[in-house]
């Protein structure tokens, strides 16, 4: 599948970034300038198309369509590293012919101002809260993210349990990719390997578009909400020489981990599918995301009643 010493490279940064073809390299940005938190506001501006909102002093690029329906979750989608809001349009589209479905270009990404500096989970969770704020109000939300974008998603959910009501993993980066790939590929690894494995912990450290650091660390506890974890079916981490097999082998169990973060989580497996799931097999996500977005309502029309 990989057959030059160039695709090679470019696909073991498809893993962990969710892009084609993304610049590994770049210099280190400075520290991050934090910002006052966005408070959610009453009303969401239940607009149809896509527009730049202001959120901590950024221009941040986000769409939505489908109508809004109380007692139902609005649906955002988080693309992968590398990519942007119109990757997921397909997508989008087709489920918000029954939900109200919103997308965003992170800081570095897209249409998006790029970051003052250097951001970590925290700092681009402040940015999705400011998104849901204004794009979501009071509605519940449920995420579905791509790769980077669901890491991200992953690591959000813990920490804002009244906000998001359900996840959706479409093979998401593991919790511990970088030691993984730290210990599948050695520092005495010589050729594409070699390269591979200094330009991924590059990215990792935070030489990417949007200047992320991408750390390790366990996975949170989000409750007992909904999450459905994808995996890729098609085993194209095996055609990585020499190491492939043993990726395959760690991304394997990195999506095995994720379930953690839910005592109602599942794990399935999109046979036919490569890394991006959502476009080598739509059906598979949106029936993964319309399932969960249903569960997220009836739990919270559940509470509502109790």
């Amino acid at each position: 599948m990989f057959g030059t010493k160039a695709s090679v490279v470019a696909a073991l940064c498809t893993t962990v970034l969710g892009a084609g073809v993304v610049t590994c390299g770049g210099a280190m940005a400075q520290d991050w300038d934090p910002f006052t938190a966005v408070e959610r506001q009453i009303k969401a501006d239940l607009f149809s198309g896509t527009k730049k909102i202001k959120v901590g002093g950024k221009k941040v690029n986000v769409s939505c369509s489908g109508e809004a329906e109380d007692g139902k979750p609005v649906i955002v989608l988080m693309h992968g590293g590398g990519d942007d809001l119109s990757k997921m349009a397909a997508l989008q589209k087709t489920l918000s012919a029954k939900n109200r479905v919103c997308s965003y270009d992170r800081l570095g990404a897209g249409a998006s101002d790029k970051p003052t500096g250097q951001q970590d989970f925290a700092s681009t969770g402040k940015i999705l809260t400011g998104v849901l704020g204004q794009i979501a109000g009071d509605h519940p939300v449920v995420l579905a993210g791509h790769s980077l974008g669901g890491i991200i998603a992953a690591r959000y959910a813990p920490d804002h349990q009244d906000r998001v009501k359900g996840l959706v993993l479409l093979d998401a980066t593991p919790s511990t990719m970088g030691a993984d790939i730290a210990r599948v590929i050695p520092k005495s690894a010589k050729g594409p390997a070699a390269q591979m494995r200094g330009q991924q912990l590059a990215v990792f450290a935070g030489q990417n578009p949007e200047q992320l650091v991408v750390a390790d660390g366990e996975v949170r506890s989000a409750g007992d909400i909904p999450v459905e974890v994808i995996q890729h079916g098609q085993p194209y981490l095996a055609a990585i020489p020499t190491y492939g097999k043993q990726l395959e082998k760690a991304w394997s169990a990195g999506q095995r981990k994720w379930l953690a973060i839910s005592s109602r989580s599942r794990l399935s497996t999109a046979a036919k599918s490569g890394h991006y799931i959502y476009t080598d097999q739509p059906d598979v996500a949106v029936k993964a995301i319309e399932r969960v977005a249903k569960q997220a309502a009836r739990k919270g029309q559940g509470q509502a009643h109790s």
